[in-house]
């Protein structure tokens, strides 16, 4: 399907079909790593862990061996397939294989969430923008994760600016009912990647403070959902490493929230 034939079909329609499936029931906190039956409330929702490729501002094309070394495909492709394993396991939620896509790729429009990692070095590129705009209006969403400190906050603020001029990015409160829609949570946490927590911290880059943040719609919907200051990603990455016992605490939170807000994003 072409990017033009795509318009007849709104993703905002789509989403709001699957909201009635859901009620804000608080499922009581598990070990995410010993995950219980399949949450029956979600049967007939349909998810894809789609990650995004884009171009880095941060260093020449030529300094990469190949498109794995590159920022967008950090992580990957364990990341991915471990997230979708446990949404798979602990919902009912269809889950298919994870895909790479562009912002001009005309598949992008049968997925109505996309990852993008590490955005504190993402660029856009001028014809992506209006398509990412127009990819968020229509109901999709796009999760940001692992970036951290004021410098990679400006980076991603400033391209953010250019898809959205007009929209403010807020916080999102502990009432919000991302927090609350499949795990409970009483705030945002931080999982600290790899590196820092073998290091003894959770933070880095200054980035002390692990914060959700959103760009919400003219409906109050969160179209943007922005993870500063943590790395899931890593979290993912790393939850069967048995060498790594006491990071089981983080991969276990990491998942937890990110199956909270790919709920969030299809029944909102």
């Amino acid at each position: 399907m072409s990017h033009r034939g795509a318009r007849a079909i709104p993703l905002a329609g789509a989403v709001a079909l699957l909201v009635w499936l859901v009620t804000p029931v608080i499922v009581p906190e598990a070990d995410a790593q010993v995950p219980g039956a399949p949450d029956s409330r979600f049967a007939g929702l349909q998810w894809t862990f789609a990650r995004i490729r884009y171009e880095a501002w941060t260093s020449p094309r030529d300094r990469f061996m190949g498109p794995e070394d590159e920022p967008w495909f950090i992580d990957a492709p364990a990341a991915e397939k471990n997230l979708s394993r446990r949404v798979r396991t602990v919902t009912s939620i269809h889950v298919n294989d994870p895909v790479v896509l562009t912002l001009e790729d005309p598949n992008l429009w049968s997925y109505p969430w996309i990852y993008m990692v590490e955005p504190g070095t993402m660029r856009l590129k001028d014809v992506e923008v209006p398509i990412l705009r127009e990819f968020l209006l229509r109901g999709g969403t796009l999760t940001f994760d692992d970036f951290h400190g004021p410098l990679e906050w400006l980076n991603l603020e400033r391209e953010m600016r250019r898809v959205f001029p007009d929209r403010k990015i807020v916080d999102l409160p502990p009432e919000h009912p991302i927090f609350s829609c499949f795990y409970q949570f009483d705030g945002f946490p931080q999982t600290p990647g790899l590196g820092s927590f073998l290091q003894g911290r959770t933070w880095e880059k200054g980035g002390y403070v692990g914060t959700l943040r959103a760009i919400e719609d003219d409906q109050g919907r969160a179209m943007v959902l922005i993870n500063w200051n943590t790395d899931m990603g890593d979290g993912w990455e790393w939850s069967n490493a048995a060498e790594f016992p006491g990071y089981v605490k983080f991969t276990a939170q990491a998942y937890r929230m990110q199956i909270n807000e790919i709920i969030y994003s299809l029944t909102h």
